[in-house]
């Protein structure tokens, strides 16, 4: 009797031992970091050329041309002249640079290429400037300006700078709107301004042209303008299954955001927040008639959300079209789980390991990447154990 008890007892005991450690299948997807390239200084962006192939813009430094295959760099001649001094030069906060590289859709027959960064012009300041030029092995040429977030300031803060083609082939930029303090916001806030460049989302088409069916803001509006109310976007993304376009804001505290692009929207800044404002002295002014967008989601913690990315490799099927959103302030990769408009579930990925990250983005063969945001930036791949 004994005995039959002491085996009914070892197969419990055999039993719990199992269902407690992680399967075999499920041992196959942990997710691991692998370096690919590192000496990057403070990289922002990645285009690929191919699947070992890509240019990379450096925050602090150059666009390079790098071969994942043989770490080599090379730094790509031709940018515009007007770039201005890297971050931190004149201020420890300066977040001025080479922010966002993207490629033509149909850069193999055109190759166009565009850019996005700090232009400065002498005796005014900086501003965010949108070009677009070819590229030819390791050289710029033909340069052709499309956007230019003027006015020129002294601020060095928040330029926005990111960059996506929409399924329309139309081209979508985010621009700050260049403010530290809210208690600095003009009469009318930057951002709620259609005739200022500046807190706003804008599309037009390859050539710098604007869209005919753009939305209507008024005739004094800057043209081109798509959605307003935007303090500092720096990430925008297209979500594959359906073509619409999501991006990221960045609160003051708290505050950070992920929202879907909608036309002719207002999302809010400064009149409406999930965080507070840094300026606690500051009232913004009623506004008649202004209908306000609420985010997808917000964080209750500042995270500081960059550059994201929607995921469909093969080397993590539950991740298949989930959200990655990367994070500076808290080094942190997120994973979504989306359904329709709403996002389901929310999972912070190497909460162990946590490093500045600026941007998450795939590879032509699925390849999960990310780049953070330090001296010795590195590009990281995302791989199963």
């Amino acid at each position: 009797m004994m005995q039959r008890i002491f085996i009914i007892f070892l197969f419990a005991l055999v039993s719990c031992s199992q269902k407690n450690e992680p399967k075999a299948k499920d041992q196959l997807y942990l997710p691991t970091k692998h370096i690919a390239l590192e000496g990057l200084n403070h990289p922002w962006s990645i285009s690929f050329l191919s699947e070992n192939e890509a240019l990379i813009s450096e925050k602090d430094g150059n666009l390079l041309r790098v071969d994942l295959e043989t770490k080599e760099k090379h730094i790509v001649k031709g940018f515009p002249t007007d770039l201005t001094d890297s971050i931190r030069v004149i201020h420890f906060g300066d977040n001025s640079g080479i922010f966002e590289v993207l490629l033509d859709n149909d850069f193999k027959k055109n190759q166009w290429i565009y850019l996005a960064y700090t232009a400065k012009k002498k005796g005014l300041g900086t501003t965010t400037k949108v070009v677009r030029a070819k590229f030819d092995k390791d050289s710029l040429y033909n340069h052709e300006t499309l956007l230019v977030a003027e006015p020129y300031t002294k601020e060095y803060f928040h330029y926005g700078g990111g960059m996506t083609f929409g399924t329309d082939e139309k081209l979508y930029i985010t621009i700050g709107e260049r403010l530290f303090w809210e208690r600095d916001e003009p009469e009318i806030p930057i951002a709620q301004d259609v005739t200022d460049k500046r807190g706003k989302i804008y599309r037009i088409n390859p050539d710098g042209s604007i869209p005919e069916d753009n939305p209507d803001f008024g005739p004094n509006a800057v043209p081109g303008i798509y959605a307003l109310g935007i303090r500092n976007t720096q990430g925008i993304a297209v979500q594959p299954e359906t073509g619409k376009i999501w991006f990221t804001e960045h609160g003051t505290i708290q505050g950070d955001e992920i929202n879907i692009l909608k036309a002719g929207a207002n999302y809010g800044w400064p009149n409406v927040t999930t965080g507070r404002l840094r300026s606690n002295d500051y009232n913004p002014p009623k506004l008649e008639d202004v209908t306000f967008t609420a985010p997808t989601w917000f964080w209750t913690h500042t995270v500081a959300p960059t550059g994201l990315t929607f995921y469909t490799g093969k080397e993590f099927p539950i991740w298949k079209n989930n959200l990655f959103v990367p994070g500076l302030s808290r080094g942190s990769l997120w994973r979504f789980r989306i359904e329709d408009e709403t996002i389901k579930s929310a999972e912070e990925l190497f909460i162990d390991d946590r490093v500045r990250i600026r941007k998450v983005k795939q590879s032509p063969n699925g390849k999960l990447y990310i780049l953070t945001d330090e001296d010795n930036g590195k590009l990281i791949e995302i791989k199963t154990q």
